[in-house]
């Protein structure tokens, strides 16, 4: 009993925890790239109204600079962990929670460095007021150029009210013994900002709010695919030998090559439909998940054994990584720009939070597809005894290919589903 009540808080907190973190992953995300449409300017210098074109040419770039600061992060914690896990010695359990101890007391220095930005921001602010004071410029007109005049705005009570009761029923579900809780969370959720939703778009014209509804679905559904879940992670360890330094690299070559990418297709990403670059990674992210299907049935040995092991499974999974980082992170910057692009005026982040949460509930739809697709066909990974190192669980991976498959076929076929419903539905998208 005494253990138990040491245990339970630590179990609380660990419950809240895992629900919150969804929950404040979104929020920060979704404020974030709120705060990015104020960043883009409807009027140009002379306060002339910007062209369509234009205007969502700027906000695909600002997207893709918020998607270039979050991947620089990434990167950062990328090279700390090949810095780590490359000179530490993990033989042990214990020395492994002395290795992750030590990352997780250097990421204390997130918080600081969030705070240095909103101090770097004041200080390039005030240098170009006086600047611009130098120069003959009034006071209420450096205002309105750095954006600094407020406008009264009244709360919207539909909206809270809403908000309030999406963290409230995820809350009293999250804690509950339900059985289906995930599932109601994701139904309750989806159904509260289906009314957000529909609440915010009343100020939208029938013509808008179609293609709004159209373009939705089609984000919605290409975010939803299920994943194959950490079957992959594991046999990769156990089967390929791949340990933590070389996940490190591949995160670095990733991260790196990711930021190319996005730079490299900001103006497809800003002259093509929403549909069309759906299909187009999707097509792209179907044939760069077949090397993974193809090394569970045996392609690295064939390779290994055609090229004296220079195309072993690390130089296939290197390769792979390089092509297909850039698609999970060019995919977010479309539909963040169309989200921008399309908000009212008067509505801005309201409307951006809105619809990123939408977005964002594909998310756990494809999380709960992941889960179902792991009942479905079972893999387990070797669990031993701490003390005796007997076998309670035995490895088995014999079902990996059916994940791999599954996933592959529902991740090429869902999205191109969805466009041809809404073309058969006579419905326009962005």
């Amino acid at each position: 009993r005494a253990a138990m009540a040491a245990v339970m808080p630590i179990n609380a907190w660990f419950v809240l925890s895992t629900l919150l973190a969804p929950v404040g992953y979104m929020m920060q995300d979704s404020v974030a790239d709120a705060m990015t449409v104020e960043a883009v300017p409807h009027v140009d210098d002379q306060g002339r109204p910007v062209d369509a074109a234009r205007l969502k040419l700027m906000h695909t770039t600002m997207q893709t600079l918020g998607r270039v600061a979050i991947i620089g992060g990434t990167i950062l914690v990328a090279l700390v962990n090949l810095v780590v896990f490359s000179s530490a010695e993990l033989g042990t359990e214990a020395a492994r929670a002395a290795v992750y101890r030590e990352i997780y007391s250097m990421a204390l220095a997130i918080p600081l460095i969030s705070v240095a930005g909103i101090v770097v921001a004041m200080i390039a602010r005030r240098r170009q007021q006086q600047k611009l004071l130098a120069g003959g410029v009034s006071l209420e007109e450096i205002r309105k150029i750095q954006r600094q005049v407020v406008e009264q705005t009244a709360p919207n009570w539909w909206i809270l009210g809403g908000g309030l009761a999406f963290v409230v029923f995820t809350l009293a579900m999250g804690f509950s013994q339900y059985a289906y809780n995930q599932e109601v969370i994701f139904a309750g959720s989806l159904a509260i900002v289906a009314f957000l939703i529909v609440r915010l778009t009343r100020e939208l014209s029938a013509e808008a709010r179609q293609t709004l509804i159209a373009t939705a679905i089609i984000i919605f559904v290409f975010r939803a695919v299920p994943a194959t879940g950490p079957g992959v992670t594991w046999w990769m360890i156990d089967e390929l030998a791949f340990d933590e330094a070389f996940f490190s690299w591949l995160g670095v070559i990733a991260n790196v090559l990711t930021l190319l990418g996005m730079f490299i297709f900001r103006r497809f990403l800003a002259e093509y439909s929403i549909a069309y670059i759906v299909g187009a990674l999707t097509i792209a992210g179907t044939v760069l998940a077949l090397p993974s299907l193809g090394m569970y049935y045996g392609l690295h040995e064939w390779t290994a054994a055609h090229t004296q092991g220079v195309v072993d499974a690390r130089f296939i999974m290197v390769v792979n990584t390089a092509l297909e980082s850039p698609l999970g992170q060019i995919a977010m910057i479309p539909m963040l720009a169309w989200i921008a692009n399309s908000a009212p005026a008067n509505l801005k982040a309201t409307y951006f939070a809105v619809m990123a949460s939408f977005t964002n509930l594909a998310l756990s739809l494809g999380q709960l597809g992941t889960k179902y697709l792991n009942q479905i066909f079972i893999v387990t990974r070797e669990v031993r005894d701490a003390a005796t190192e007997v076998v309670q669980v035995p490895a088995d991976y014999s079902q990996l290919g059916d994940i791999l498959i599954t996933a592959l076929l529902v991740g090429l076929v869902a999205p191109f589903l969805a466009i041809l419903c809404m073309r058969l539905a006579r419905l326009q998208w962005a």
